[in-house]
């Protein structure tokens, strides 16, 4: 006999039959509401519950927490193991959220594999959740990218493998029936296939992710956000955000990056949308080199102000840093920064160059 609660097998049924093989593929969307939070009571005065108990004290990936780079020459088998959680998290102080995360951050861990490699890709569904949840990985030559074969209902395991043929940074997410509405929750992340001769050596590597945030809420609001399928429906977030809550790399929350003048970066970035192209742009320098949407292959992109990367994409930028002070990582589309809480950075420390600026010459 099965232990899992009807509402759950209610949700599991309604994830491996609506939508057929295109749900479970991420394309379906199911027309029954179980797996949704309560409609919006009012367009104009958002109906509002006090802040709940957050689940943990940060949500927000530390962007230098980044695996180490390979330093095989030959392919082997990678065992991976995430776990699907549901945490109320700070979106921001005096702001919760009902959270979706894969390993209980936003985005989830970056994965590092090497072109060749074989992975074992396990997937467990927390005790506590109350929805069904997988993975579609773009790294993966497979149907849905590993969704169908990854679905896990509350307390299950799944695991299932994959050849890594092809190199990159590529988006991971769940794709379940409304997996917009878990992927707006923070169910995304980063998978990097390192090419067979791996990557050029520099002195940091750091991960970023952005996604919208739909609430029944507005910026700053006090209280406990629901989610809100109407807004999302209409592609008007309440936040932007990067690494899951409102402006979380920066000193007025869990600080900024730091690095010394002189050093070089590579960044990681993973765009989980659900909807918006982000206008991926460092205040303060320019990219050294891009490649678009993380494709490894070609000849990257040289001295790029601003690139795009659309939603289910990523890319990966480098960059140095002449002189002192901020390099403030934005969306250019600015009003997301300015009203909805997108931002990062990172901050360069060492002497002044007045020979490259000089705030205040005589």
């Amino acid at each position: 006999m099965s232990s899992i609660p009807v509402a759950t097998r209610r949700r599991v049924l309604q994830a491996l039959g609506v939508g057929g093989a295109a749900a479970l593929a991420g394309c379906g969307a199911s027309s029954d509401t179980d797996d949704q939070p309560a409609e919006n009571t009012s367009p104009t005065e958002p109906h509002m519950n006090d802040p709940q108990m957050t689940d943990v004290d940060r949500i927000a990936a530390d962007p230098t927490d980044v695996p180490d780079p390979i330093d095989r020459s030959s392919p082997a088998t990678v065992n991976v193991e995430l776990e699907t959680r549901e945490l109320v998290a700070e979106v921001e102080p005096g702001v919760t959220y009902t959270y979706m995360t894969f390993d209980n951050q936003v985005p989830g861990p970056l994965i590092r594999v090497r072109k060749g490699d074989t992975v074992n890709m396990t997937v467990t569904s927390h005790e506590d959740n109350t929805m069904p949840h997988n993975i579609d990985l773009h790294a993966v030559r497979g149907p849905g990218g590993g969704a169908e074969a990854s679905m896990v209902a509350p307390g299950e395991t799944e695991t299932f493998q994959f050849k890594a043929t092809y190199p990159g940074a590529f988006i991971y997410h769940c794709a379940v029936p409304n997996l917009d509405y878990h992927i707006a929750s923070g169910m995304y992340g980063l998978i990097l296939v390192e090419p067979e001769d791996g990557l050029p050596e520099v002195d940091h590597e750091l991960y970023f992710g952005q996604n919208e945030l739909y609430t029944t809420g507005d910026v700053s609001q006090d209280g406990h956000h629901d989610f809100d399928m109407d807004a999302m429906t209409a592609e008007e977030p309440t936040y932007v955000l990067m690494n899951g809550e409102s402006r979380a790399i920066t000193e007025n929350r869990y600080g900024p990056v730091t690095v010394d003048v002189g050093d070089t970066a590579r960044v990681y970035f993973v765009n989980g949308g659900p909807n918006l192209t982000s206008s991926f742009h460092p205040i303060g320098c320019v990219w050294d080199e891009v490649h678009p949407q993380g494709g490894i292959g070609g000849p990257p992109h040289r001295n790029i102000q601003t690139t795009p990367v659309m939603p289910g994409s990523a890319t990966i930028a480098t960059m140095h840093f002449e002189v002192p002070g901020p390099v403030k990582l934005v969306d250019h589309a600015l009003s997301r920064v300015a009203r909805k809480g997108l931002l990062a950075v990172v901050e360069a420390e060492g002497d002044a160059r007045p020979d490259l600026f000089d705030p205040d010459p005589d």
